[in-house]
């Protein structure tokens, strides 16, 4: 007889490719080892949730998404050091801790980021989740599963973060945000002066513009279709906007960086538009990589043009981000007004979590946060 202690919740379950989200009624069970339960009080929405939702990444169904949850520490397991209960912490993805890539510090290509974030279970094809008739639910989703009043984590990729800041606002820095931000500070590593330009002005790209004039470039040009993007991007620190369909995106980018830009990222997913980002660089220019189209999607650019401009294409995870310093990094420089990623969201209620979803797709709503629970 099993004696494995359980917590009630309420959980947004996908059971088919492309469904809505059904809230049911569930279990999940209590932490083990170096996991910590976390009562998950908003949570970001990510594209990510939407292409494993309509099944272009294939994780199994019936499955508990979302991987962008923060909230408040409820229990430990007996091998966790550095998380107490009452924390706060932002959820971020998972990782093995232990092969090369996570040991040089980039853990975001772990070599068993596939299976720990998109197997749908543990490491050891084992669930945590129940439905109300006691079936599994596929879960572990980024090592969270956090579209869930309660989420179950690792110790590795619960982060702790300053009580100062708005615990409902944060979820989005564990994937999204960090995603845009990292991708210019950590991978491509944007110097003060140099140009930069983003392909792209969803929650990802606009992180980006963010996090391009935190490291001090001159020119931050970023590229839409959507008018109200690019104003927000004036906003928020972009020296130029164009809207590509008005304009010759790579010849108006390389007029107003006199011959092409130095960084580069393209957000969106979509081939041409990632050939426009390479034909836009300058001499050794280089473009990051992240926007994540179905599996097998194949991209073309000229090579001599890459070949003799120097250039380079650099394919980024996560923003290539050591989580436990670079969250509350980004944390702190919102906390000094410096990083305004709260002007990229819109809240949603638990039960609304399909609006948000439609609202998202549609582009009305740059990052949806959905408030699960209430501070306590």
């Amino acid at each position: 007889m099993s004696t494995t202690e359980y917590t009630d919740i309420t959980a947004a379950v996908t059971r088919e490719k492309g469904s809505d989200f059904v809230l049911e009624q569930a279990k999940i069970r209590a932490p083990k080892a170096d996991e910590v339960l976390v009562k998950v009080v908003a949570t970001g929405m990510c594209h990510t949730d939407m292409i494993v939702r309509d099944q272009d990444y294939p994780v199994p169904l019936p499955l508990v998404l979302g991987h962008e949850g923060a909230g408040i520490v409820e229990k430990v397991g007996p091998l966790v050091k550095d998380i107490a209960v009452g924390d706060h912490v932002v959820l971020s993805y998972g990782y093995c801790s232990k092969c090369s890539s996570c040991h040089s510090g980039h853990e975001a290509y772990c070599k068993e980021f596939y299976p720990r974030n998109f197997g749908g279970s543990d490491m050891e094809g084992n669930n945590a989740i129940q439905d109300a008739d006691g079936n599994p639910l596929n879960d572990h989703f980024f090592a969270q599963s956090s579209f869930a009043t309660y989420a179950l984590s690792l110790e590795s990729n619960t982060i702790k973060v300053s009580k100062d800041a708005p615990i409902e606002l944060l979820g989005p820095l564990g994937c999204g945000i960090q995603t845009g931000a990292g991708a210019v500070i950590n991978s491509l590593k944007v110097r003060p002066g140099t140009s930069f330009v983003t392909f792209g002005a969803g929650a990802v790209g606009l992180s980006a513009v963010l996090a391009a004039q935190v490291a001090g470039a001159t020119t931050i040009i970023a590229v839409d279709v959507v008018p109200s993007r690019l104003e927000l991007a004036k906003e928020l620190g972009a020296t130029h906007v164009i809207n590509s369909k008005e304009e010759d995106v790579v010849e108006k980018v390389r007029d107003i960086t006199g011959g092409g830009a130095l960084f580069a990222l393209e957000s969106t997913g979509i081939p041409d538009v990632l050939r426009q980002g390479i034909d836009s660089l300058g001499t050794l220019g280089t473009i990051g990589v992240v926007g994540a189209p179905a599996l097998g999607t194949d991209a073309g650019f000229d090579i001599n043009d890459l070949l003799l401009g120097g250039k380079s294409i650099q394919g980024i995870v996560e923003g290539d981000s050591t989580t436990k310093i670079f969250i509350p990094q980004l944390v702190e420089l919102y906390l000094q007004g410096r990083f305004a990623f709260d002007k990229l969201v819109k809240y949603y209620d638990f039960e609304d979590i399909n609006q948000a979803a439609k609202d998202s797709a549609e582009g009305t709503t740059l990052k949806p946060i959905i408030r699960i629970a209430d501070q306590v």
